[in-house]
């Protein structure tokens, strides 16, 4: 999202966005702006490969830039997406919301961008038309301050639709972009008459001319010509009805084609199984074999690189490379026609399939944030591999396996609404492998009670628990116990909960099952204690978790254990301990991008703020939780053990502020999108706090009395109540 979510406008493109500059188009961008002050809805449309993706991430860059009252802006590439039902993941996905919510995502949607000033890119719509046309409908007529800025090859054909036609590059914009490209290479090219003589034949489509471009190692801008030329008469192509730039279009990507090798066409439309970006190792396995050895692939994919048919980049999980997608298509036609497809389409599932796996075991390892950033770059891949498992019946035991195998994707790094339809999905269809059935029964239930949505989450897990209780499946039954007992903690029956947080751990125990789901469960248990106001049982268990994640490097189960650790450091009146280890774990949350860690350690961060004497920032930062729980789901979980710290910080400093200065501190701290809570919540651009009240000492201020020392308030009915709550995001599993 460019403004909030995402720093780089260039991060969610196609990957020649991000690579080469951008060349000409002055008088584009300019109407292009105006026609977005004149529309709520503006649709570029064009050929393929004509640079309508460039173009409009450029407009809403510099729009924002220029315009600062304009608003954020966010990109949704829909390319990789092929189920229409996930549009509206896909945009929550670009919009930074996580999915934690037992909602529809067009609810939540609607309640995220209300009121707020925003520009939403729906790029490469054209195969999802209908529904993306439906969706833009009832967001612009709920939504008064969003405008849509839609790039496609066709219209969505709503009324109030602005159309901006893009047209190929001028002649001299042409032969500005492809000496450009030539200098990229570190090649010069002279403007003459057959640099321009070329440009005019490439109609200046700017694909067409980088791909010519790429041929510029090996061959002259004469040399192009002729073979341009030839090319031309032999592969033109395409109906009557075809539209002129399309058959030229089509024609310079298979004159490049035919310019490959055998090994480099073959390769080219072996690579055309990949959705979205792959990496070598996944390119090696894929692709190799009946008449390219594994060995061959890189210098194969070199050459592709060198002729602008591949791009390459630099992400946090290693480079990656990619192509566009009407190359891509191309090169799918040529799979197609080989009568290879289905086989190359299992083997990309295989590998996919031994991915997830791996993935799965290293999370209870040093490699949690490689495994993360490596799943969020091949999110594309899995889906797809996904896909085709569970669309052939006799693969639904794979499709279970692998939408189960990723629970930790789905609620470890923020996916929990998309990792529940996978789920659902694949638990529709029958599987003769009972395994992989309750594994996905499980994790569905798992997820659903994150979601606050219990009803579903209770048949889940009963029919787990009946159908391992009849296999006579001790690692499914343990886990169908502790999401149980999870179900039970975020509904507030504790004895319960403990009851099936401790007999499922004493499962684990039995059958020796240990990750960072069962630490989860420990976490979950102690969360259960505190509740019930045995702080130094909670601690107990949670320095124990401590201990065994520091001695695997977990950091994301282990930030839940220094949560409940912090806010027993707070009741002991050591706020700057509390401080220390709620920063510890929030820096790990974020960069799991687990929001509903996130928005727990703020809660609990403001309630030591306003301990040390800065009510105002304490406001601030229930301001800023405030925004981000609708992203999570309900409110605190709608659960008292939870809503207790939020309430006495409130009352605390409404009585240091006053209500109407209260508010307005609220109000600024639900400006922050999550970025900047999360770099206020760890004290980065805010003066040192006041020297101010210390924290409680066994008895909390205001509970009425307490037992022990433990905290806590005496209910209606004499039982004590904790004031605050460790968390609940409960257990996550390898299973």
């Amino acid at each position: 999202m460019r403004g909030p979510q995402v720093p780089d406008p260039w991060a969610d493109a196609d990957p020649p966005l991000e690579l080469t500059a951008f060349v000409g188009r002055s008088a584009e961008l300019a109407a292009l702006t105006a026609a977005l002050g004149r529309a709520r809805l503006v649709t570029v449309t064009g050929t393929g490969g004509v640079g309508k993706s460039r173009l409009a991430v450029r407009v809403a860059a510099r729009r924002q830039a220029g315009a600062p009252g304009a608003g954020g802006w966010g990109r949704v590439d829909l390319a990789a997406v092929r189920d229409p039902q996930f549009v509206e993941y896909a945009v929550m996905e670009a919009l930074g919301l996580t999915g934690r919510t037992s909602r529809l995502p067009r609810e939540a949607l609607l309640e995220h961008l209300a009121g707020r000033p925003m520009l939403l890119v729906l790029d490469g719509f054209e195969h999802l038309a209908p529904a993306c046309a439906e969706l833009v409908a009832e967001l612009l007529r709920k939504l008064p301050r969003l405008g849509v800025l839609a790039v496609g090859r066709r219209p969505l054909g709503l009324v109030g639709e602005r159309l901006f036609p893009l047209a190929p590059l001028g002649e001299d914009e042409a032969v500005e972009l492809f000496t450009d490209r030539a200098r990229e290479q570190g090649l010069t090219v002279a403007d003459g008459t057959e640099v321009r003589e070329l440009c005019r034949r490439l109609d200046g489509i700017p694909l067409a001319l980088e791909l010519a471009a790429g041929r510029l190692r090996a061959l002259s801008p004469a040399q192009l010509l002729q073979r341009l030329d030839d090319r031309f008469r032999l592969l033109t192509g395409g109906g009557r009805d075809a539209l002129p730039r399309h058959q030229t279009l089509r024609t310079a990507i298979g004159w490049s084609h035919e310019l490959c090798t055998p090994a480099e066409r073959l390769l080219w439309a072996r690579l055309s199984v990949f959705a979205g970006t792959f990496d070598l190792e996944a390119a090696e396995y894929v692709c190799s074999g009946d008449g390219l050895a594994a060995e061959d692939v890189l210098d194969v994919l070199s050459e592709l690189l060198a002729q602008s048919v591949v791009s390459r980049e630099e992400t946090p999980a290693g480079p990656r490379y990619g192509m566009l997608d009407t190359v891509r298509a191309y090169g799918a036609d040529w799979l197609e026609a080989t009568g290879d497809a289905e086989r190359l389409r299992r083997r990309h599932r295989d590998w996919y399939l031994g991915l997830a796996t791996m993935c799965e075991l290293d999370w209870f390892s040093p490699r949690q944030r490689e495994v993360a950033a490596r799943v969020d770059a091949e999110l594309p891949n899995l889906r797809a591999a996904l896909d085709v498992s569970l669309t052939d019946p006799e693969d639904a035991h794979l499709g279970q396996y692998l939408a189960a195998s990723l629970w930790f994707c789905w609620v470890g790094c923020g996916r929990l609404a998309e990792g529940r339809r996978w789920l659902e999905r694949s638990v529709e269809l029958e599987s003769g492998y009972e395994r992989s059935r309750l594994k996905a029964l499980w994790v569905l239930g798992y997820v659903a009670v994150l979601q606050g949505d219990a009803v579903p989450a209770l048949k889940a897990l009963r029919a787990c628990r009946e159908q391992a209780e009849q296999a006579a499946d001790p690692t499914a039954l343990a886990y169908a116990e502790h999401r149980t007992g999870c179900l039970a903690l975020v509904t507030d029956d504790l004895a319960r909960a403990e009851t099936l947080l401790r007999s499922a751990l004493a499962r684990y125990q039995e059958i020796g099952e240990l990750n960072s789901n069962v630490l989860m469960g420990q976490v979950e248990l102690a969360m259960t204690r505190a509740f019930q106001g045995d702080l130094p049982d909670a601690v107990r268990l949670c320095e124990d978790v401590r201990r065994v994640c520091d001695d695997h490097g977990e950091r994301w189960t282990r930030s839940y254990a220094l949560y409940v650790l912090a806010y027993a450091a707070w009741l002991d009146g050591d706020s700057a301990g509390a401080r220390t280890l709620l920063a510890d774990c929030l820096g790990h949350a974020h960069t799991f991008r687990d929001l509903l860690a996130c928005v727990l350690v703020i809660e609990l961060l403001a309630l030591v703020t306003v301990t040390e004497g800065d009510a105002a920032e304490a406001a601030v930062l229930q301001g800023a939780a405030g925004r981000l729980w609708p992203s999570v789901g309900l409110p605190l979980f709608g659960s008292a053990h939870y809503n207790a710290p939020h309430e006495r910080c409130e009352a605390s400093a409404r009585q240091a502020l006053g209500d109407a200065r209260y508010e307005a501190y609220v109000r600024e701290g639900a400006g922050l999108d999550r970025e900047a809570a999360v770099a206020r919540a760890l004290g980065h651009g805010r003066a040192r706090p006041p020297a101010g009240l210390p924290g409680p000492r066994g008895p909390v201020p205001g509970d009425g009395g307490t037992d022990g020392g433990a905290g806590g308030r005496r209910g209606a009915a004499g039982k004590r109540e904790p004031a605050a709550s460790p968390t609940r995001k409960g257990g996550e599993t390898a299973g």
